[in-house]
């Protein structure tokens, strides 16, 4: 027999392979004891796949049998609970048994409740029928109780007694409207014939102006359902008693106008004004129970609105006739005339002491008007069941309404008189200008600054934004032009100096002039400074909307600026004033580049005892600085001081600075400065020891042993202690001693 070629072998070989290794893939998915896994066993032809089934099917086997041994050790445990299962079943038929029981007793108890039930509801269903059988029976008898009734009150007048039997019948026919038409129609027509009684005797009274029986008839509008038509009459009632009283008043005032002999103070729209107001504040205060009663807080609300026309009509027309008693156009066309320099040469302007009168009038007049509108306001507000969009409606109706208008008309007059009245005071106060006794300010400072306080304070009060804007401005303009003016005249006076000091002497007159110059500007930036705080908290107080406060805080900037540009104008004043001083004291400072220090230990004692020019350069200054304390402020003194300080110190640290140092030199520099610094420091309330910093530190190099010590001052230790020099400074003033060698100074890491 033939072997095979080596192609087949090898494709034999391929193909034996192939089969086992899908037998081994499909052994590992077979699941044994199934009429599959028997059909692939009977399909086996490779020997290596059978030997690998068989091993796991005995693993497959040895796992039945374990889990065979391990429900079977399982089997006492069952055993026990099926016993106890057949007990339980027992107990469950006794349980089945007694629950159907129950569930038939439910049954039986459900049917007798629902039976019971039943009948309940048609007792209930009869006893509410016969309930209002018996209602429709008394209201039968009260509907006639009430025809009776109204008829026996409409023949005796009783007519309180006739509206209330009125009401009740309403509420009874309002009730039961299928029934009684016969007495409907009766009882309507005595209701007629009574609201016809009602309206003619409430007629009659308000004619007669008789309140107690307007306030009788007024009260059975709400009995008979017409109350909206009785808040109409009785509002309208309130507004006759009201003009009618403004009228006659307005009528006297009128007659006094014209009476060339009557004085000023009878005049008096302020109480006339003030009268409009109050009564009818007191229209809503006092009726407030009968208008509650009416229409409820609908009521007070519709007559606050209607009497509010009252005072649109009435308290205009008392404007309008201020403003022409006093002839405001014509005055405060004269005064814009006057300001424009239209009028003649040598013509005066209006007096502003009758201007002041008119301000504080139309102050007052203004200040009523707001109370008025801001009580009305928030009245209307605390009412708390009326809509809450009604108070701002209510409030933009004030505002816009026709007594608003004419009050903007007067503000604007206000305006023109209050700035007019302001320019003129202070014009006045420069003019009549003097000095005071035991006062370090002449009369202007404290005059012109009571008048812009005065006339702030009385536009603040006219609640008027703009009046309070264009009154500020006034001020500010006035500060920053004829005040700053006449403030720095003194200072600019020719030759100030020479007359300073006549004969080596200091003259006492000009020196308190120029001081107390200076003590204006001084004291009135301080001034600025107050008022704007002042007019800042009270503006804060009197406009709490946030666009009005920015307005005032724009403007009140403007018054800060003032006050720092005095305190510019004061260092000025004050420079000019040292420039004056500082010729007679540099004498002796130039004395003091002929002393020597370069010391030996007896000339060092002999300086201790006879001092070379510390005295005399302070004995220069008590002559021509310290005399004029007496005559400055605190603060101007203080300045003063300090700049002739200023300028001792930079000629003393050139100078010293072209000197010669030996270490007593250096002690002798740090004793005279000492000297300087407890001198100036009792002369000034403010501290000199920073003015001297840099002699000082001159003075502590000049001390030291050797050029290396400077390191135990500089840099980190330094301490406490701020260098005022540079390091080439230092260097340079290490430089001045005769014992330190350059070297040593060049080799400093500074």
């Amino acid at each position: 027999m033939s072997s095979p070629p080596n192609g087949s072998k090898t494709v034999l070989l391929e193909d034996e392979q192939d089969a086992s290794n899908s037998s081994s893939s499909s052994m590992s998915a077979l699941n044994f004891g199934t009429p599959e896994a028997l059909d692939y066993v009977r399909k086996l032809t490779d020997v290596g796949a059978m030997t690998r089934l068989l091993h796991e099917c005995i693993a497959y086997q040895r796992a039945l049998d374990l889990e065979l041994e391990n429900i079977l050790s399982q089997r006492t445990d069952l055993d026990k609970q099926l016993s106890n299962l057949q007990r339980s079943a027992e107990v469950l038929e006794i349980v089945k048994a007694d629950s159907d029981y129950m569930l038939s007793n439910v049954r039986s108890t459900c049917d007798l409740a629902d039976q019971v039930s039943g009948k309940v509801r048609e007792l209930d269903l009869a006893q509410s029928r016969v309930n209002d059988t018996l209602l429709r029976l008394d209201a039968i008898v009260d509907r006639a109780n009430c025809l009776d009734g109204v008829k026996k009150a409409l023949e005796s007048e009783d007519f309180e007694s006739a509206a209330n039997y009125v009401q009740t019948f309403l509420q009874i026919d309002a009730k039961y409207k299928d029934s009684g038409s016969d007495q409907r129609e009766l009882l309507l027509a005595s209701k007629k014939q009574l609201e016809t009684i009602v309206r003619k005797r409430l007629s009659v009274a308000v004619d007669q102006r008789d309140h107690p029986t307007i306030l009788r008839f007024i009260r059975l509008y709400s009995p008979l359902g017409l109350e909206e038509e009785g808040l109409q009459v009785y509002v309208g009632y309130l507004k006759k008693v009201i003009s009618m009283r403004s009228r006659l008043e307005f009528e006297q005032l009128v007659e006094l106008m014209e009476q060339s002999s009557a004085s000023q103070n009878q005049v008096n729209f302020v109480a006339c004004l003030t009268n409009l107001f109050k009564d009818i504040v007191l229209a809503i205060e006092e009726n407030d129970e009968i208008l509650r009663s009416l229409c409820g807080e609908d009521g007070i609300v519709y007559a606050i609105c209607e009497l509010q026309e009252e005072c649109d009509s009435r308290g205009s027309l008392i404007l309008k006739k201020y403003m022409d008693y006093r002839k405001l156009a014509k005055l405060t066309a004269e005064i814009n005339s006057y300001k424009s320099n239209l009028l003649s040469v040598g013509i005066e302007g209006p007096d502003p002491r009758e201007i002041e009168l008119y301000l504080e009038e139309i102050l007052s007049l203004t200040q009523l008007g707001e109370d008025y509108t801001e009580y009305m306001i928030s009245k209307i507000r605390g009412l708390s069941s009326v809509d809450p969009e009604l108070g701002p409606r209510a409030t933009k109706a004030f505002r816009s309404g026709n007594f608003s208008k004419v009050v903007q008309d007067i503000t604007g007059y206000y305006v023109i008189l209050e700035g007019f009245f302001m320019v003129e005071n202070v014009r006045k106060a420069i003019k009549i200008d003097e000095h005071v006794p035991d006062s370090l300010t002449t009369s202007m400072v404290d005059d012109v600054f009571y008048v812009l306080q005065s006339c702030c304070r009385r536009s603040i009060s006219t609640s008027n934004i703009n009046s309070v804007i264009a009154v500020l401005s006034s001020a500010v303009s006035l500060l920053g032009s004829e005040y700053n003016e006449a403030l720095q005249q003194k200072m600019r006076e020719p030759n100030l100096g020479a007359k300073l000091f006549l004969g080596g002497v200091g003259v006492q007159k000009t020196g308190t002039e120029i001081a107390t110059a200076l003590n204006n500007i001084d004291i009135s930036s301080e001034y600025a400074i107050k008022l704007r705080q002042e007019i800042e908290e009270q503006c804060t107080e009197a406009f709490p909307a946030p666009a009005d406060r920015e307005r005032v805080k724009s403007c009140l900037s403007e018054l800060g600026e003032m006050s720092n540009s005095f305190k510019k104008a004061l260092s000025i004043g004050m420079e000019q004033l040292v420039a004056t001083i500082t010729p007679r004291i540099r004498p002796v400072l130039d004395s003091v580049a002929t002393i020597g220090y370069e010391l030996s230990e007896a000339e060092y004692a002999d300086n201790e005892v006879n001092d070379p020019w510390v005295q005399r350069l302070l004995h220069s200054v008590e002559i021509n600085v310290a005399w004029l304390q007496p005559f400055m402020t605190a603060n101007n003194y203080d300045l003063f001081v300090h700049l002739v300080i200023d300028f001792i110190v930079k000629r003393l640290e050139v100078i010293m600075m072209q000197k010669r140092f030996s270490q007593l030199g250096g002690l002798q520099l740090d004793r005279d400065a000492r000297a300087l610094v407890s001198h100036f420091s009792s002369m000034t309330q403010r501290t000199v020891r920073d003015k001297f910093a840099r002699l000082t530190q001159m003075a502590t190099i000049l001390n030291l042993e050797k050029v290396s010590e400077i390191l135990d001052f500089w840099g980190e230790n330094a301490g406490p202690m701020t260098w005022r020099l540079t390091p080439a400074e230092v260097r340079r003033v290490l430089g001045l001693r005769v014992d330190f060698k350059p070297e040593a100074i060049a080799a400093l890491k500074l």
